[in-house]
């Protein structure tokens, strides 16, 4: 009797095995640039428990620079979170994709001193920025700019200096009027005297973060992408309708203080989407700026960058 109660507790032993390795989680690789909260959805969603929800198991790498779109080619990488850096490869003929897009906008403000009372008085005036470097605030100021009426080649000069608060001490300094920033970095410098004259996000789509991937995995794991979206989807609807809970998240992720975590999550929560889906108009800005920065002249598709598998 006592032989047979093993036999079955051996049998149901090799039984759980075999269903927990049929069921077990889907492990992916996503590749973010830093802790940056417009790039929060998928780090979210992990510690959440939102995509074990899904099956899936993240493994979140930091890279920079072109480093994240080669790990995509190589298999190094599953997923990468910022949308400008796929639509210029699949301009230049890589096999990626835009999939989904969880900050339609960028939560990019304009700052100057308080004495420039709104973007035209900037005319004439140095501003902290590089307004050809490629990247989205470089696009967000050139944008401004001309929204007002201002040539940014013309009628104002650029200050191409270090990191936020680098530039901030520039504009204390008086050495430059004006700069761009984003949450919490806004909010510094409010409490420095200084005041917001623009939101990029007020003026224009430009889709910042969300979701690219390969070719190969969109055919052969469509499912797998399905499901990477709809966790990400998930995390957006948490960011917006759940502050103090993003705050916390912010507060460890990010290591800062409440003040801070909450000053960015003010900044930024209400740019994230609640579906995923990538603009046209927006995604159409940045093609436009990506042929600019690369010098590209041929016409560009929408379908030539951008892949759909929503859930």
């Amino acid at each position: 009797m006592i032989h047979r109660a093993n036999s079955v507790a051996g049998v149901l032993a090799i039984l759980f095995v075999l269903f927990t390795s049929v069921h077990a989680a889907d492990k992916i690789r996503v590749t973010i640039t830093g802790p940056a909260a417009q790039f929060i959805p998928i780090p979210l969603a992990q510690k959440k428990g939102i995509l074990q929800a899904e099956g899936l198991e993240a493994e979140i790498v930091q890279m920079r620079g072109a480093v994240p779109i080669t790990a995509l080619m190589n298999g190094d990488s599953d997923y990468h979170t910022i949308l400008g850096a796929g639509v210029a490869a699949a301009m230049r003929g890589l096999p990626v994709r835009v999939i989904t897009c969880f900050v339609p906008a960028p939560p990019i403000v304009l700052i100057a001193r308080p004495e420039f009372k709104s973007v035209g008085d900037l005319r004439g005036q140095t501003i902290g920025a590089d307004p050809f470097g490629g990247s989205v605030t470089s696009a967000a100021v050139r944008i401004i700019l001309k929204h007002f009426g201002l040539d940014p080649e013309k009628d104002v000069k650029f200050a191409i200096r270090g990191d936020p608060p680098a530039r901030l001490a520039m504009m204390q300094q008086r050495l430059t009027a004006a700069t761009l920033a984003s949450a919490p970095i806004d909010y510094q410098a409010m409490k420095m005297g200084f005041v917001v004259l623009a939101r990029a996000s007020d003026i224009f789509s430009y889709p910042d973060s969300g979701l690219v991937t390969s070719v190969r995995k969109i055919k052969e794991k469509p499912d797998e992408v399905k499901r990477v979206i709809k966790a990400g989807i998930s995390a957006t609807r948490y960011i917006r309708a759940n502050r103090e809970g993003t705050i916390q998240f912010l507060m460890e992720r990010q290591k800062i203080d409440r003040e801070m975590a909450a000053a960015t999550y003010d900044g930024v929560a209400q740019a994230f989407n609640e579906d995923g889906s990538v603009p046209e108009n927006g995604l159409r800005l940045v093609i436009d700026e990506t042929k600019k920065a690369a010098k590209v002249n041929r016409d560009v598709s929408l379908s030539e960058v951008a892949g759909s598998n929503h859930p």
